[in-house]
């Protein structure tokens, strides 16, 4: 098998991160990208969608999952039969109604872990929501289901993952920061029988220092499960 997350960073010199233009740059790197890895020019024409939408190759053992924001492009992208992948990654900035959002969507334990420096932490609140929305794109699901998707955090204090598993699941959770005062919170998750941990590929001359923040090992056996300390 093989399993990379595949990461591009747009100039900061061209439209601002939070542009209508730069939307469209970094969509298109991000198709660039997965491209690249198929080895052809990829449209929606060589693509089929699953019911609740999500996009995958017919025929192909090759999975994959795309996540954009600010100047930022991220394809995960597994192969292997019966394995799927999903990512998420997001722009560490100011976001309106974050705290409501928190408070409605997240669980007790997660939102304690937020607030437990005496405020609200912005970077906790994007490590919270984007590995619930990588779960959920690994899932076929939207951000509307993201009430229900499970607690990453649990009452001891440690990053967990609260529902039980058929097959192996493993989370990594990252923080990349550069020279432009940018900073980015990258979700990424694999399911399968057969688990690595993932390799990363930058797809851009400029590149990011990249720190992992936790792994989330949740296996069908509970003594294999691994839940990392905060």
């Amino acid at each position: 098998m093989s399993y990379y997350i595949n990461l591009s960073i747009l100039s900061n010199k061209q439209d601002n991160p939070h542009g209508t233009e730069r939307k469209k740059n970094v969509s298109a790197e991000a198709r660039r990208i997965l491209s690249l890895c198929e080895g052809r020019p990829i449209t929606d024409d060589n693509m089929a969608r699953e019911a609740g939408g999500r996009p995958f190759f017919p025929g192909s053992d090759m999975d994959f999952s795309i996540s954009h924001s600010g100047n930022l492009a991220a394809v995960s992208l597994v192969t292997g039969k019966g394995l799927r992948t999903g990512c998420d990654v997001e722009l560490v900035r100011p976001r309106k109604g974050a705290g409501k959002i928190a408070e409605e969507l997240f669980t007790a334990s997660e939102r304690e872990y937020i607030g437990s420096g005496g405020g609200f932490d912005l970077t906790r609140f994007y490590h919270i929501w984007t590995l619930k929305e990588c779960f959920l794109k690994l899932k076929g699901l939207s951000v509307f289901d993201m009430r229900g998707a499970p607690s990453f955090v649990s009452g001891e204090g440690t990053y967990t993952f609260s529902t039980a598993v058929s097959s192996p699941i493993l989370f990594n959770l990252y923080e990349l920061s550069g020279n432009a005062d940018e900073r980015y919170i990258l979700a990424i998750v694999i399911e399968g029988t057969e688990i690595k941990q993932p390799g990363i590929r930058w797809f851009s001359q400029e590149d990011l220092s990249c720190k992992s923040i936790a792994k989330i090992n949740a296996a069908p056996s509970p003594a294999e499960t691994v839940s990392p300390k905060i």
